[in-house]
């Protein structure tokens, strides 16, 4: 496959990481306000960034690899499976995709009557953060170690689930299940990110408060995408 095409595979999942994931938390978890049961919740949203990464696996994976995160591709690299002359334009490319995503989402959701972006409040936009803009007020060094491990573990389930040994057919379940299973327990956390393309994407709307918090989605997912390739990889089971 082309790296044009590769590349614009990775574009267009990673905007559907954003849209449909940020779109979530921005237009339908509090749907209606508090108690409505129209609103689809922290559950609701954990769900719909799972289902973006599952079929967007099937719809690109057989393409680009189905990466849609800057972390992934690192891990997938420091596990073999990907090659360093790659990581740069992937990562180019993921994070515009998602940052015409988070633009997109800005329009549809400005659209509301009465709709803004407090950058003050926790999660704002679906903004990633700790310490105040934390959803639950967790500090800094709780949500660095939350991001690395759950970044670490994520690259050790697509590792494991694209092994040339496992059930063909089914990575994309398994993933799109992991990433699930990473927002239940992080949304309190960090609003999760595990994704510096997802964090970028909506950071550049949410305000000031997000963007000087931005390292740490950045830093914690590339260094747990690392951990989680080479451990990976130290387990002896050979790339794909």
């Amino acid at each position: 496959m082309s790296m044009g095409k590769r590349l614009a595979a990775e574009f267009l999942g990673t905007f559907w990481l954003v849209l449909g994931g940020c779109g979530s938390a921005v237009l339908a978890a509090n749907f209606g306000g508090d108690g409505n049961p129209l609103g689809i919740g922290f559950l609701g949203v954990a769900l719909a960034f799972g289902l973006t990464v599952l079929t967007g696996a099937y719809a690109f994976g057989h393409v680009s690899g189905a990466h849609f995160n800057p972390a992934v591709s690192v891990g997938l690299w420091a596990g073999g499976r990907f090659p360093a002359r790659d990581l740069l334009p992937y990562i180019v490319a993921q994070v515009l995709g998602g940052a015409l995503a988070g633009f997109i989402l800005l329009q549809i959701a400005s659209g509301a009557p009465g709709f803004q972006i407090d950058g003050s409040q926790a999660g704002a936009f679906a903004s990633n953060g700790y310490g105040a803009l934390s959803p639950g007020g967790y500090s800094v060094a709780a949500a660095f170690l939350c991001e690395v491990v759950l970044t670490a573990f994520f690259l050790i389930v697509i590792m494991g689930a694209t092994h040339g040994n496992a059930p063909a057919g089914f990575a994309p379940i398994a993933i799109g299940l992991a990433l699930t299973l990473i927002h239940l327990i992080s949304i309190p956390v960090t609003n999760t990110s595990v994704n510096p393309a997802r964090s970028t994407a909506v950071a550049l709307f949410a305000g000031s408060g997000a963007l000087s918090q931005l390292w740490l989605f950045w830093l914690a997912p590339l260094l747990g995408g690392l951990i989680g390739g080479i451990v990976y990889k130290w387990m002896g089971a050979a790339p794909r």
